[in-house]
């Protein structure tokens, strides 16, 4: 039996797994003070209680005869989707269509799998600093051809720096399929309307595809910030969106995410017909998913509740104040940084011309706190370095502490 190649002469180990690699190492020759975990974008908060208790009352009326469930429609349960639909799109004066939302376990999952759609000599451009998914996913489908062991020959990358205001170059006209994530994963920066309509023209003028990743998007604070790429005019022709419950309402250990595809969005066939890829998905579903539980739908759902809506505002208000107490160190400090304003990462340039992975070796030995080397996003996240505001007030305070009695001058 051969093995796939392209998975099998993947470079190393995914990020997150070097990264607990080397925490691990560092906890069984050190004692002392606690590490303080920044690095993982996991959330921290408990699941709002009237949240978990219609996922309870959900999963108890699965023990009866009358509220008992058994496979979810593919595309998920039409109540939920009818409040995304309401809550997220109609209420922005975004028009779609209800089988035009597809209910899945991850924005991850979906981000991961989306690719199949494409055929296999696409070709994709992603922002760099990236998240490793969308690269990932790619690489092992064989798309993205050699390794050199910075960034992979078959792809197109998007210096996305202070140096150009971290608004990624257009691609150029060879290119397929685009991803982009705002508000971004791993710099914490976001784009205007104005900033998000060029892609989106350059997309409709090269026939392209853009899957949009807005995993973040309940962290942005400002009403003139789209929440959705389908706010730019044009973008329900030429964009697939990923979102997810999960950073927005504490769901990374309950699963739960959806995925648009308005039936606009065309792709070419070998017969030279153009092709819909919300039907594709659809079919893709229906061989390869049994949905998402009733339960979880139930407890989504909870999500639009006034009482779920409540609880969430106070959830991301927790980690944003986490996000101003490790920006005010590094305020104190003069580390320049980036983001934690409308997303719970924040993107610091490491200082004493420390690359990535020096400042995280230093950092775990010194403050015993851990991040995510920028390198480990792409190229050019290096001497880049992530923080993430998940997590609890003590840590934050506490690591803000260690921040400034290790790097504030006297």
């Amino acid at each position: 039996m051969f093995v796939n190649p392209h998975i099998a002469g993947l470079p190393g180990s995914y990020l997150f797994q070097e990264i607990d690699s080397r925490v691990e190492a560092f906890l069984k020759t050190h004692k002392g003070r606690p590490v303080l975990r920044l690095g993982i974008g996991d959330v921290t908060r408990p699941l709002p209680k009237f949240i978990a208790e219609k996922f309870a009352q959900a999963a108890l009326n699965m023990a009866t005869q009358e509220g008992f469930k058994g496979y979810p429609p593919g595309r998920g349960y039409p109540f939920l989707i009818k409040k995304i639909l309401k809550n997220d799109y109609l209420d922005r004066g975004i028009a779609l269509d209800e089988d035009e939302i597809f209910i899945s376990d991850g924005a991850k999952t979906d981000a991961a799998a989306i690719q199949e759609l494409f055929s296999s000599s696409a070709r994709i451009a992603f922002t760099d600093p990236v998240y490793p998914v969308y690269v990932d996913s790619n690489a092992m489908a064989g798309r993205l051809g050699e390794y050199d062991g910075k960034r992979w020959a078959g792809a197109q990358y998007l210096p996305t720096t202070e140096e150009n205001g971290f608004i990624p170059p257009l691609p150029s006209k060879n290119v397929d399929v685009l991803y982009l994530c705002y508000p971004n994963n791993p710099t914490g920066t976001v784009l205007t309307k104005e900033q998000l309509k060029k892609y989106v023209d350059w997309a409709k003028e090269n026939d392209a595809l853009i899957v949009f990743d807005a995993a973040y998007k309940a962290f942005i604070s400002d009403d003139n910030i789209p929440r959705s790429i389908y706010e730019v005019e044009g973008a329900k022709d030429v964009a697939i969106e990923c979102c997810s419950f999960s950073k927005t309402a504490g769901f990374t250990g309950v699963r739960c995410a959806y995925t648009v595809i308005p039936k606009s969005v065309l792709g070419l066939g070998k017969d030279k017909q153009k092709h819909s890829l919300n039907k594709m998905w659809a079919r893709r579903i229906g061989s390869k998913s049994n949905g998402v539980s009733y339960p979880v739908q139930v407890a989504a759902a909870a999500v639009y509740e006034d009482e779920g809506k409540r609880a969430i505002e106070e959830n991301i208000a927790y980690y944003m104040e986490n996000a101003n107490i490790l920006k005010a160190a590094l305020n104190d400090c003069n580390i320049k940084y980036f983001g934690g304003e409308h997303a719970p990462y924040i993107w610091l340039k490491a200082p004493n011309q420390f690359d990535s992975w020096g400042f995280f070796d230093y950092l775990l030995n010194t403050c015993q706190i851990v991040g995510t080397p920028g390198v480990g996003f792409g190229p050019s996240g290096e001497n880049y370095f992530r923080l993430t505001a998940f997590g609890e007030r003590k840590n934050a305070e506490e690591a803000a502490k260690r921040i400034r009695d290790t790097f504030k001058e006297a």
